[in-house]
Parts: C-alpha cells; sequence; structure tokens
C-alpha cells in the first residue's frame, strides 16, 4: 500500500505548483485551514510547540496563535523558499524554523511537539502509514495529531468519479480514493492514539478534519 507515489514525483509536483499554489489553493483549501488552526491553537498551550508538516509556502503561518511556538517541514525546497519570504515579510517572531524534511522519516526528537498539524498531506504521500507512525512518534502524550485532508467516498457516484480520475490524480501528487478505514486501522494497529473527531468540512463535506490523540503509557495500558 502506499508505493503508487514516489517521493521524487511528489517533489517535482509540487515544484511545478510553487509558483501559482496560493492562488490556485488558497481560497479552496481555507475551511480545512481555518479549522486545523482553529484546533491547533486551542489544544496548543502557553509557549507550546506545533510542528506543521507539509507547510508548503507557509499559508496557515499567519494565522497560528503567537503564543503557539511553530516549526514547519516540506519535502519541496521550491514551496518552503516562499515560507521563508512569507514568515520574513509579516514578521513571524513565533516561527521557530523551517527544514526540507520527509514526512515519513523526520530528523526530530521523540515527544518533542504538543500538536502536529498535517494539511492536505497524508493522501500525497508515498507511505502514509509510516508518515503516520512518525507523527506519532514526535508527539508528547496528550498531544494531538490534526489532519485536514480530502475523504474517499465509500459508495456512489463520487466513489466511482475517484477510481477514475486516480491514474492522474497520482501524477498530480494524491490520491483522491484515500479512505478513512485507512486511518481507523492505522490507529488500530499503532495502539497508542485515539480518535478524538471526525468533522466534515466545506465544501460539501469532500474535506474532514481528523484529530487524534497521543496516549500516555497508563491510558494504553487500561
Amino acid at each position: 500500500m502506499g508505493g503508487d507515489i514516489n517521493k521524487t514525483g511528489v517533489a517535482r509536483a509540487y515544484a511545478l505548483w510553487a509558483p501559482v499554489y496560493d492562488f490556485v489553493f488558497g481560497k479552496v483549501f481555507q475551511p480545512g485551514r481555518d479549522a486545523a488552526i482553529a484546533a491547533a491553537s486551542a489544544i496548543c498551550p502557553v509557549g507550546g510547540r506545533l510542528l506543521e508538516v507539509g507547510v508548503g509556502t507557509g499559508l496557515s503561518l499567519p494565522d497560528y496563535a503567537r503564543h503557539v511556538r511553530v516549526f514547519g517541514v516540506d519535502l519541496s525546497e521550491p514551496m518552503l523558499r516562499k515560507a521563508h519570504e512569507r514568515v520574513v515579510q509579516e514578521r513571524l517572531d513565533n516561527v521557530d524554523g523551517l527544514a526540507v524534511m520527509d514526512a515519513a522519516s523526520m530528523a526530530l526528537p521523540d515527544r518533542s511537539f504538543d500538536v502536529v498539524v498535517a494539511q492536505f498531506v497524508i493522501t500525497a504521500v508515498p507511505h502514509p502509514e509510516a508518515t503516520l507512525d512518525e507523527f506519532a512518534r514526535v508527539i508528547k502524550p496528550g498531544g494531538e495529531i490534526i489532519l485536514v485532508n480530502h475523504i474517499g467516498a465509500e459508495r456512489g457516484l463520487r466513489r466511482l468519479f475517484e477510481l477514475a480520475f486516480a491514474p492522474l490524480a497520482r501524477k498530480l501528487g494524491w490520491r483522491p480514493e484515500f479512505p478513512f478505514a485507512r486511518l481507523a486501522n492505522w490507529a488500530a494497529k499503532h495502539g497508542g492514539v485515539r480518535l478524538v473527531e471526525r468533522r466534515p468540512l466545506a465544501p460539501l463535506g469532500h474535506f474532514a478534519m481528523i484529530r487524534f490523540a497521543r496516549l500516555d503509557a497508563e491510558s494504553r495500558a487500561a
């Protein structure tokens, strides 16, 4: 599972998207960004650390609460250059750094963040379950993973369309038919997280915000 998208192809696709990403996707993804930012800013304690994986051009960075210390990673260096420009232009002194990293193998310490946010990421990585494992690894017990993503339909015409569109979508760097069951199965197999929320988002519920909490040792034992 997951080998149908490769890291080189994703990096190439987002290098092409970088100059026009904000214009093409800014408004479309705004409801998802707003939901993730609101949830993360409410959860993260004063001085807490937030990791945004797939930070891209940094569209979310100005909107996080200033009491949150933010670190962003992305596979695409051209996208991150845009994010660096945004940090400087908007004087975002709560952004501690931006770095090129593979989401499935991040050079970050265990249990070092209070919140991980990944918007429109999990369907665009070669190995979603390994990537989710990394998110759980870097989260402190009691912290949260906040995903915003298109979730594939389970039946009906939209399901048929997603399956038909999938080959082209992979060339653009994502999987339109990605089912919620993959997330649920990952959580069950991992054993160290629990589902907190699954909320459909605009437009038309095609996107969803999904939150997982990292369990501590006592919760896991129970």
